[in-house]
């Protein structure tokens, strides 16, 4: 009964065993070349400082909110894709769960622009 699925697992054990095993050796067999670079901070190219006012001070916080909405709004329209092969099969359920879609993405879009989330100042 469950002969059909044995392929699957055994597929996903080999791929946790070599992830484990992967993360287990490569302390032991990678490189160890340590020089002030790669022991430093990275933050964007910037080199951190502890005092915000020397060295032009870390980046605001609104980049990494843009990018995020930016991620989180393209992810959205990627689910438009599957629609738009499926729309004749799919037939009128498909196109009010779409418009719901396209709907719920809107108001999420009108909340964010609303609360300044897309300002760039």
């Amino acid at each position: 009964m469950l002969d059909p699925y044995i392929p699957l697992v055994v597929m996903a054990a080999l791929a946790g065993a070599f992830a484990v095993g992967s993360v287990t050796a490569a302390p032991y067999i990678g490189p160890r070349r340590y020089n002030r670079a790669k022991l430093d901070a990275y933050e964007c190219g910037i080199e951190p400082s502890p005092q915000p006012i020397l060295g032009g001070g870390r980046m605001p916080v609104a980049y990494y909110v843009t990018a995020m909405l930016f991620i989180l709004f393209d992810i959205e329209m990627v689910f438009l894709y599957p629609f738009a092969v499926t729309a004749d099969a799919i037939g009128m359920f498909g196109l009010v769960e779409i418009v719901l879609f396209i709907a719920t993405v809107g108001i999420a879009y009108a909340y964010v622009w609303r609360r300044g989330g897309l300002d760039w100042n």
